[in-house]
């Protein structure tokens, strides 16, 4: 299949360039158009009672969330006739956007104490808004801060809520990520211009990159038709995108140069890095699929949106490496090393330095096992305080006008009046006496700070309480599992934001153990037809899985702990990383950490085909893939790294998480514990039972 294509690309490399060309630019501009579709939610499971609570809400009680909060705060009592008038003016300015649904505020409520704050200066005042899509309830949530927050007469005006909240996040990011790729462009350039040595050779993996972010995009904007992507998803095809572009591309012109210098004329060379490094990329590209698709497991929109986002990169950048890639090489021929920056770096060595490495390793295997264990082991050690929470406003800097607005909230107020736990009882009519005995049971719970009376439409009755704690944290979990263990009436519905956070978490751990047998199995079955060997797979999924753990250790220790801040930039530290965050490192990380595994792999199974014994076909299969693989690595967390420039604390955790993992596994894992390993099973390395070779392809 590779040979045939080679020969067809070749003798088409024009017309293949030229469509290429076109398509990028048609993928690129309808792409374009996803951006403003893009959604800064999608935490909850669907599918769950707070889901079903929030239905019942909406559609029978006709109660839904304040889009915007206001928190109207002055250096007097709010119930000061002065502060009155001042108020009410501003409630009456708010009602008059066409945009507000409806107001609800302290002094319109008759002066509800609930919706005051402790010491009696300031008071809520509730928007809700007609925003029919995501797109237009952000752009309200910009424009309720921006022209309301600050100072009205004698008052303070801070501006919180989701739609405030939204916009604020998705400004952040999609300024950070402009920053991102300002600095990592130019700098992965200057560093591919040194691995490659030419300068027409560096510009291979920004086209493959390019052309996989362009081409994820374009299906970004299909998938938002018909359901919601996460913003976030932005961040992950870029860094995706561009990474791959630079792995596979390095690979392929690597393997293109190698041919080139061992006298093959240029169709020749082309058909031979297809059939091998070409085969590498397409099996590499599965292997990573396979790992990001189990994202699309998990309920969440924001964890599906990036399996939809990294699935797409993944095969775009693979068919970009296959196809066009090919045909500039067989239009640059000789030219690809055009533009000479280091000569060095043009031959490919024979022997050298990773190969005297790899012949190290393998004299002293059970001290370099023992001792990279010991390192691993430590690295380990902290993921035992990791605890779970979500994104609320204190991902955002300190600075932040929203994260500002939170913080006085929190400050100022017992309870969480805009984030209350609501209680459902369908059929509730008949059952005043349980639900009387419910409440009373639920006043005990030390955590509430007080329930409001009973809201009855028709048969159906509702119950609101108002708890302590921020919503979407380990604390606000226990409550809600706290509420649903009283003697609740028959058929109770527990909903709001505590109980969404609570029935997310558990939903995310229930779909967990089918993640990782998804992962493991469908790694192993690849791995194993690509070596033909039983051990390797074994041993492959064990390592990856001893580095992620490592780097959900740092990543304890770093963002619940507090420490190395002068490193990854100033966050908040809030003593719980966001579970969707931790899963979307370690799948990603997981999955490129695989991609490095089959390189390296790839070519050990080569030489060993070629006749070499275990030992030099390890070492020369060191020595020819591990430049690419540590170049590869390297360039990618730079990528990756400069995440950590922004403001945003999941992504700033995503940007320095997967880039620690890369260079832990191009490093420590790859150059070390695989060679040792190697050596210690031998030519046991290879064997699987006769029956299933014919299952096997050779390399």
């Amino acid at each position: 299949m590779f040979e045939a294509l080679g020969h067809a690309i070749v003798k088409r490399r024009k017309r293949t360039f030229s469509i290429f060309l076109l398509a990028a630019i048609i993928l690129g501009s309808v792409g374009s158009l996803a951006f403003s579709r893009l959604d800064s939610g999608g935490y909850s499971d669907l599918n769950s009672d707070s889901a079903k609570a929030f239905k019942y809400l909406e559609d029978t009680f006709k109660v839904k969330d304040p889009a915007v909060v206001f928190v109207i705060h002055s250096e007097k009592l709010v119930t000061d006739p002065e502060v009155v008038a001042s108020a009410a003016r501003f409630e009456a300015k708010v009602k008059s956007e066409p945009s507000a649904d409806s107001v609800l505020s302290f002094w319109s409520a008759g002066g509800a104490p609930t919706l005051k704050s402790n010491d009696g200066k300031s008071a809520y005042l509730f928007v809700y808004l007609n925003a029919d899509n995501f797109s237009s309830f952000d752009a309200l949530g910009g424009h309720y801060r921006d022209t309301y927050e600050g100072k009205f007469e004698n008052l303070s005006i801070y501006a919180s809520g989701g739609a405030v909240f939204a916009n604020s996040i998705n400004t952040k990011i999609k300024d950070d990520l402009k920053l991102a790729e300002t600095i990592s462009i130019p700098l992965t350039f200057v560093l591919l211009l040194f691995i490659f040595g030419a300068m027409v050779a560096s510009a291979m993996p920004l086209l493959v990159g390019v052309s996989a972010i362009l081409g994820a995009f374009f299906v970004l904007y299909l998938i938002t038709l018909f359901t919601s992507v996460s913003i976030f998803a932005l961040n992950l095809t870029t860094g995706l995108g561009l990474g791959l572009g630079i792995d596979y591309a390095l690979l392929m012109v690597n393997r293109f140069r190698e041919e080139l210098h061992h006298g093959k004329n240029v169709e020749d060379a082309i058909v031979n890095t297809l059939k091998t490094a070409g085969k590498t990329v397409f099996y590499s590209g599965i292997t990573v699929m396979i790992t990001l698709f189990s994202l699309i497991f998990f309920p969440q929109d924001f964890l599906r949106s990036m399996g939809y986002a990294g699935v797409s990169v993944v095969a775009v950048a693979v068919a970009a490496a296959l196809i066009p890639l090919p045909a500039i090489l067989a239009l640059l021929g000789h030219k690809i090393d055009k533009g000479v920056v280091r000569k060095s770096a043009i031959t490919p060595k024979e022997d050298g330095r990773w190969a005297d490495i790899a012949r190290i390793v393998m004299k002293r295997p059970i001290a370099v096992v023992m001792l990279t264990g010991i390192i691993l082991a430590v690295l380990i050690a902290p993921i035992q305080g990791i605890k779970f929470s979500q994104v609320d406003s204190r991902v955002l800097p300190a600075s932040n006008n929203s994260a500002t607005a939170a913080r006085f909230i929190a400050e100022n107020f017992s309870g969480q009046e805009g984030n209350p736990i609501e209680i459902i009882i369908p059929n509730g009519a008949s059952q005043i006496n349980s639900i009387t005995e419910f409440k009373s049971e639920l006043a005990k719970l030390p955590d509430i700070v007080r329930i409001g009376e009973m809201q009855v439409v028709g048969e159906d009755v509702r119950l609101v309480a108002i708890h302590s704690m921020p919503p979407r944290t380990p604390q606000a979990e226990q409550l809600i599992h706290q509420v649903r263990a009283l003697n609740v009436p028959i058929g109770t519905l527990v909903g709001g934001v505590a109980a969404d956070y609570a029935d997310t978490q558990g939903a995310t751990s229930k779909k967990l153990p089918p993640v990782v047998l998804w992962i493991s199995i469908g790694v192993l079955l690849l791995l194993f037809v690509f070596t033909g060997s039983i051990i390797l797979p074994i041993k492959a999924l064990i390592l990856n899985f001893a580095s992620l753990a490592a780097t959900m250790g740092l990543i304890t220790w770093i963002f619940i702990d507090g420490h190395l801040k002068f490193l990854v930039g100033d966050f908040t530290v809030t003593g719980a990383l966001d579970t969707g965050s931790v899963i979307l490192i370690a799948i990603v990380a997981f999955g490129l950490s695989m991609d490095y595994e089959v390189f390296l792999l790839s070519r050990i199974k080569e030489e060993h085909e070629a006749g070499r014994t275990n030992v030099e076909a390890v070492a020369t299969g060191l020595q020819r893939s591990a430049r690419i693989i540590t170049a590869a690595a390297l360039l990618l967390a730079v990528v990756f790294g400069t995440f950590m420039v922004s403001g945003v604390t999941s992504i700033k955790m995503l940007g320095f998480g997967v880039a620690f993992a890369l260079l832990l596994d191009a490093t420590l894992i790859r150059a070390l514990l695989v060679p040792a390993l190697m050596r210690l099973f031998g030519e046991q390395n290879w064997w699987a039972p006769k029956a299933l070779k014919r299952f096997t392809i050779s390399h």
